[in-house]
């Protein structure tokens, strides 16, 4: 292992090689997703294609599973599959980010590439002080922060709970809007303008006529698509009626008409969830330079042990998603450099009336599993993967009421209890297709072409590869393709 980018300042290189192999060797490491060296990842920042290459930086902890100072971690691909590890992107060594380089985003202007973050420091009181700062890459990679952050404080009635800046060009010059807490502990997004990316003028609080307890609103992502305005964001603190599942936070967003620049208002109203699965936090978007927008969200959340904690690692990212908008709402896909990743191909249509079917060519840990519905009369459609004589992970269709959710209570390794063991979703005109990402320790499931998406942990046994599909109260007949994914 080339340490040379990666090692951070603290620890050995006899210390930091010997955590890295206790990693590598630890069970569940995930074969196709993003992944930490070391460490704790958590939120994807400055997602960008820039000068040939898609660029991707993460939150990283590189000393353990938990969430201490903050570094970004940098990757960078000409693909978003196969990725080049250029190790420490930006690290905290400046005062006013001395005790974390925070999340944010990025922006192109001149053949440079600005990375936008959150200064985080402590003072000697342990009172944080919150700053939005900058650096900025040049075409050969080389990483120049500013000298001082481009707004050192909060505005008037902010508390230092003011973070994850998130830039675009607007009509009238860059707009960034960051995620804050009002002195009333109430959650909101700020707003700031500027010509030149270095000096920025606040012009005010987001006014959205949406209601909401949240107390913070983390990871705010604004942009346009298809004439709407879309407004995704991490609001914590929902209660659950807000929400309607048990996840101790989670990620949604407000659709409407694209945002007044003038006034600062934006009239979506309705929040929906962009996930409805377990493990799934802090998404940003970008635009690529095919025209499409790209999603990666962190699957984990804040506040919760993973069972990988004891190897001293923790999280990944999701597959990247393809983000696209349908019926006035957004549907998320796989990208279709995914399937750079298919090896062998296996091929059936199934037809079960009050039974189970199983076949061993649908077995395994690292694959792609399309099933598309050709009849489906049975009041309880189900999918178990992830399979042994313990263990699985249930995919249960019902048609009484056109709802699907997902069991995790016999996954394997239990975590996260008080948070329940299943998530549910309403389908708009029943099932019709489900495509499964498995890995090793994680599913991501995408149901109708992205009208609803799971992102899971989960934690079994080696020997969970079965896949198990049963009909009860009728019959459904199936086609049913298996990739095995290259690891």
């Amino acid at each position: 292992m080339n340490t040379a980018h990666t090692k951070p300042d603290g620890i050995s290189e006899e210390e930091y090689l010997e955590l890295a192999k206790k990693v590598q060797n630890s069970p569940w490491r995930q074969s196709y997703h993003i992944q930490p060296v070391t460490g704790l990842l958590n939120d994807p920042n400055g997602l960008a294609w820039y000068n040939g290459f898609y660029h991707l930086f993460y939150q990283w902890f590189p000393f353990g599973p938990v969430h201490g100072t903050k570094y970004w971690y940098h990757l960078r691909s000409k693909d978003l599959i196969f990725w080049e590890d250029l190790g420490i992107g930006l690290a905290p060594d400046q005062n006013f980010d001395s005790h974390g380089v925070y999340s944010g985003s990025s922006m192109k202007k001149d053949g440079l590439l600005y990375l936008f973050y959150t200064g985080n420091h402590r003072d000697d009181n342990w009172v944080r002080h919150s700053s939005q700062c900058l650096a900025v890459m040049d075409e050969e990679g080389r990483i120049q922060k500013e000298t001082t952050p481009l707004i050192p404080k909060p505005p008037d009635g902010i508390t230092e709970h003011f973070r994850d800046p998130k830039v675009w060009k607007g009509e009238n010059g860059y707009l960034m809007i960051t995620g804050a807490q009002k002195i009333s502990q109430t959650g909101t997004a700020l707003m700031y303008q500027s010509a030149d990316l270095k000096r920025w003028e606040y012009r005010g609080e987001l006014s959205v006529p949406w209601k909401t307890k949240a107390f913070m609103w983390e990871c705010p992502d604004y942009f346009e698509a298809d004439g709407y305005g879309i407004l995704m964001m991490c609001p914590q603190g929902l209660e659950t009626e807000e929400s309607g599942n048990s996840n101790i936070y989670e990620a949604g967003y407000l659709i409407g008409n694209p945002m007044n620049e003038d006034t600062l208002t934006f009239d979506g109203n309705q929040y929906e969830k962009l996930d409805y699965g377990f493990d799934f936090y802090a998404p940003q978007t970008f635009l690529d330079h095919l025209g499409r927008r790209i999603l990666f969200g962190w699957m984990g959340l804040p506040e919760i042990s993973y069972p990988t904690d004891r190897y001293g690692w923790a999280h990944c990212l999701t597959i990247p998603r393809e983000l696209t908008i349908a019926d006035g709402r957004i549907r998320l896909n796989p990208v279709k450099e995914m399937e750079l990743l298919r090896s062998e191909l296996v091929c059936e249509t199934i037809f079960i009336d009050e039974e189970s079917y199983r076949d061993v060519r649908f077995y395994g840990r690292h694959y792609e599993l399309m099933v598309q519905l050709i009849k489906q009369n049975a009041g309880i459609f189900e999918i178990s993967v992830r399979q042994n004589k313990q263990e699985q992970t249930v995919i249960r269709y019902s048609s009484k009421d056109q709802m699907i959710c997902v069991d995790r209570s016999a996954s394997g390794e239990a975590f996260a209890k008080d948070y329940g063991s299943l998530r549910k979703a309403g389908l708009k005109s029943g099932l019709k297709e489900l495509r499964i990402f498995s890995d090793e320790s994680s599913l991501e499931i995408f149901v109708n072409q992205g009208e609803v998406c799971f992102s899971l942990r989960i934690f079994p046994q080696e020997s969970g590869i079965e896949t198990v599909f049963t009909a009860r109260e009728g019959s459904v007949k199936a086609a049913i393709q298996k990739w095995n994914l290259k690891v």
